[in-house]
């Protein structure tokens, strides 16, 4: 079932953003970040997990962007953990036809053993206090999910070369799960993309303390999206930052 937020009344809507969540999440885990893009004039529309059922969200993504009167572009997947990895896989086997893509906490490679216990999953998850009470509910998390590999088959459908969209990566810098190195290593392997580590950020890079970056840097790109699909800077530095 699609949970969804919409614009302001008042303001017309900007685009359209599909989120696809990662192991184990519900809807409810992105509230906070639906009604910040929503506040910004931008439709959300957040999918249950993947992993559960794929060609069941593969075709509730295909319809959520089918009408364009509900779903004006551009049309964008925002993916997080497994989110990530199958919307990397959409797109690159050109099932669904986005305008571009947000990949957070991609699971490219192992970097530690996986989470003993829920204490040490929460930990991996996030360090936002706000957001650790929230997924202690077991309504919006099951647990001890996040300890299981991705599907083999989504890590060799999610061929980097083939995803031609414009692609931001967002990694937390503490992500005790994700090997940089792998991490860097995929998104260098894009036609149009980049990847930025979020300092003090855990796996979640859209949950943590640093979720107004995270959103922030989120809204950059889809703003820079509407200005086309070569994404043109928004911005100039015209007086730089005396170096450190």
């Amino acid at each position: 079932m699609t949970t969804s937020y919409d614009n302001p009344a008042h303001l017309g809507p900007r685009g359209t953003v599909v989120v696809l969540p990662g192991r184990g999440e519900s809807a409810a885990v992105y509230e906070r970040l639906g009604l910040r893009l929503a506040s910004d004039a931008y439709r959300v529309r957040i999918t249950s997990d993947p992993a559960l059922d794929p060609a069941g969200v593969a075709a509730e993504v295909k319809s959520l962007l089918a009408d364009e009167a509900d779903a004006p572009r551009p049309h964008v997947l925002l993916g997080s953990d497994t989110g990530a990895l199958f919307a990397a896989v959409l797109l690159a086997e050109g099932a669904v036809a986005a305008d571009g893509a947000v990949l957070a906490g991609l699971p490219t490679g192992r970097a530690g053993a996986a989470p003993a216990d829920w204490e040490a999953e929460l930990d991996a998850r996030t360090t936002c206090p706000a957001h650790r009470a929230r997924i202690s509910d077991e309504s919006a998390v099951r647990r001890g999910l996040l300890g299981a590999e991705p599907p083999a088959d989504w890590v060799e459908r999610a061929a980097p070369e083939d995803v031609v969209a414009p692609v931001l990566g967002l990694r937390g810098a503490d992500d005790p799960l994700t090997a940089p190195d792998a991490s860097r290593a995929w998104f260098s392997r894009l036609p149009d993309g980049e990847l930025v580590g979020i300092a003090g950020t855990a796996h979640d890079a859209l949950n943590n303390q640093t979720h107004r970056t995270a959103a922030a840097l989120v809204v950059r790109f889809l703003e820079r999206l509407r200005l086309g699909a070569d994404l043109p800077e928004a911005e100039v530095v015209e007086v730089a930052r005396p170096a450190r």
